[in-house]
């Protein structure tokens, strides 16, 4: 069983130098919540600062990926090689995290989360921005 400190430093070392290509590029944060609290729309604008105005949805954890993680064939060997970072990150979030849930929080300016309950009973995951304009 991974300790949540263990999990921590293993997505700290996974997202080292990861970008999440958009109009601006952002990069990849790793984040941990207390988990005393349901995840819901709510949850998530109070923890991103958000006021209740603020759109919140969810997405999948395929959408989330698709792109970045993907090995299209217009990606040269860079591109596929982050590809690969990013398909690393998805197992280690998809083997350490249960319930995964992807949030976009925000218009234009989107702050995406995605987080799922750690072993401890915590939240943990990732976050980064898009822009959309």
């Amino acid at each position: 069983m991974t300790t949540d400190e263990e999990l921590f430093g293993a997505l700290t070392e996974a997202t080292r130098g990861l970008l999440y290509m958009s109009e601006s590029d952002y990069p990849i944060e790793v984040i941990r919540w207390d988990g005393s609290e349901q995840l819901s729309p709510e949850y998530v604008r109070k923890v991103a600062g958000a006021d209740s105005s603020v759109r919140v949805e969810e997405t999948t954890l395929d959408e989330f990926f698709r792109v970045p993680a993907g090995e299209q064939e217009w990606k040269n060997e860079a591109q596929l090689a982050e590809a690969r970072k990013y398909q690393r990150l998805r197992r280690l979030l998809e083997d350490n995290l249960t319930g995964i849930r992807v949030y976009r929080v925000g218009d234009i300016n989107v702050l995406i989360l995605v987080v799922g309950a750690s072993t401890e009973g915590n939240w943990l995951g990732v976050s980064t921005r898009v822009v959309e304009t």
